[in-house]
């Protein structure tokens, strides 16, 4: 059978350390949330991965209506209070395929090739690995750029009614693959306008 691949872009929070919203600033001319869309969009299918759907969960569709394309699809955040591990729970009651790519909106570094070989690695995962993910340095594993058997949703519903909320916590539970980066700068984030200041200098990007 073939293993459909779904994305997920979170775009819930609310930006509070950058003081406005991560997912429109532009970076090179492009909003953040448009770039992270036309990286996965330009991967192709692989072994028998293929992408099936992209979608953007978030409580306000209407923002980003206009930045995308009509072939995204938008999942309305139910509780944006509670994190990205009850958006993504969510997120997965809509998605059918064999595996879900997770992605913050703010990964200004992220390529099309990283994401096309992080794909092509897929068919090679033990099948009772339930996420791919890499490490991070210091923190377990980087929950917000990494895939996930859609089967792990059952797991996450169990995990979320014992009163869990933690992504590092319910990882620990379970059994995942580390996924190599060879360069760690497709990693890096945006939370706060000194960390954008540093991936605009540290780039060829141009900042709006």
């Amino acid at each position: 059978m073939s293993n459909q691949l779904s994305v997920i872009i979170l775009a819930g929070g609310r930006s509070s350390r950058m003081g406005r919203d991560k997912a429109t600033i532009e970076i090179g001319g492009i909003p953040l949330i448009r770039r992270i869309y036309d990286v996965v969009a330009a991967c192709r299918d692989f072994d028998g991965v293929s992408i099936d759907r992209i979608y953007v969960i978030t409580p306000w569709a209407i923002k980003y209506q206009h930045i995308l394309p009509p072939t995204c699809q938008f999942i309305s955040e139910q509780q944006p209070d509670r994190g990205p591990l009850i958006a993504f729970t969510q997120g997965l009651t809509e998605i059918n395929s064999t595996w879900v790519l997770l992605l913050a909106c703010d990964l200004p570094n992220l390529s099309t090739p990283v994401v096309q070989s992080w794909i092509d690695r897929l068919p090679s995962i033990p099948p009772q690995t339930i996420a791919y993910l890499p490490q991070h340095l210091h923190k377990g594993w980087e929950p917000l750029c990494g895939f996930y058997r859609q089967n792990c949703r059952h797991l996450l519903l169990e995990y979320i009614h014992g009163g869990g909320q933690s992504f590092q916590s319910w990882l620990k539970m379970n059994v995942v693959t580390e996924l190599t980066i060879a360069d760690r700068i497709c990693l890096a984030n945006c939370n706060t306008p000194e960390e954008l200041a540093t991936v605009v200098e540290n780039s060829s990007f141009g900042l709006e």
